[in-house]
């Protein structure tokens, strides 16, 4: 179990890494409580809006419909439960196709469902052309011999604009464990 916490630990450090590669945010970069957003409030309720349209198309399992949120790059990445422990167990699918055909067979091994907490949802500018939308969910999955039970996690996306709006980059769901017994 430590094992799997150090894996996520890491897959966590390395998407700020990629992040800060990627969008080439600077290591000088300084957050302060005080710094306005880059973010408007419409552009912050437009990404709102576009998150609760993708959780809507995922839990309908409408992969077409997911795939207009996706951005198109072989940047994109999706952190997921993998079919076998053999395969790692969880690991980063990269690229717009294998995100969406990963996405598909979640979708097409049983019930699979996102329960957001939309009252905790955070969005976050890390520049103004990424954002980040931070909301605890439940996830009941059926995907690699899980028994589909609603499972509590933090998902996080990254958003970029591109010139046809808000995309996807990525999407990280990691697993609450639960609370340790004294």
């Amino acid at each position: 179990m430590k094992r799997h916490w150090s894996v996520l630990i890491v897959v966590v450090a390395g998407i700020t890494g990629i992040a800060t590669s990627l969008f080439g945010l600077s290591k000088t970069l300084q957050v302060r409580p005080t710094t306005p957003t880059l973010l408007t409030e419409a552009t912050i309720n437009e990404i709102r809006g576009l998150y609760k349209q993708l959780i809507d198309a995922e839990n309908r399992h409408d992969i077409a419909a997911v795939r207009s949120f996706v951005w198109i790059s072989p940047n994109t990445l999706f952190v997921a439960k993998t079919a076998t422990a053999a395969e790692g167990n969880w690991a980063g699918f990269w690229g717009t196709d294998v995100v969406l055909n990963h996405l598909d067979d979640l979708y097409k091994a049983g019930p699979f469902k996102i329960e957001p907490d939309y009252d905790k949802e955070k969005i976050v500018a890390l520049n103004h052309d990424v954002a980040e939308t931070y909301v605890p969910v439940s996830i009941t999955v059926a995907y690699a011999g899980q028994k589909p039970v609603p499972k509590p996690f933090l998902m996080i996306l990254e958003w970029v604009r591109t010139p046809e709006g808000w995309r996807m980059a990525t999407d990280v769901a990691l697993p609450i464990p639960p609370a340790p017994h004294e």
